[in-house]
């Protein structure tokens, strides 16, 4: 199991506190400090079973300064979201094949 997490965000630090409390091997990627690549972000919207778009964290100053109103191929929002992480949603918990967007942190559990 691994859990994309950032520390400052609140619903990543919730969702990281239940996978703990559950006693799982888990691996935390803090995905400020090593953002992931173009093939590991396909793979996980693959999981997520979402396009690149659904993953953007829309108030986020950068979307609102940089991408509002813009379209984009879903190719164009991966090299967007791997150029600035800050805009991916979190936190993203893989166990397996399967992927969520921990919000409400709770849904992690539907992956325990």
């Amino acid at each position: 199991m691994k859990i994309y997490h950032n520390p400052r965000c609140r619903k990543s630090r919730e969702a990281l506190k239940i996978i703990e409390s559950k006693n799982i091997q888990f691996e935390i990627i803090e995905y400020l400090k090593n953002p992931i690549n173009k093939s590991e972000l396909r793979q996980i919207l693959k999981f997520l079973n979402i396009p690149a778009i659904e993953l953007i964290r829309k108030n986020e100053s950068i979307y609102k300064e940089k991408y509002k109103e813009k379209k984009f191929s879903n190719n164009e929002w991966l090299d967007i979201i791997c150029d600035n992480p800050i805009l991916m949603e979190r936190p993203i918990i893989l166990k397996d094949n399967q992927a969520i967007i921990g919000r409400p942190p709770e849904k992690v559990l539907n992956l325990l």
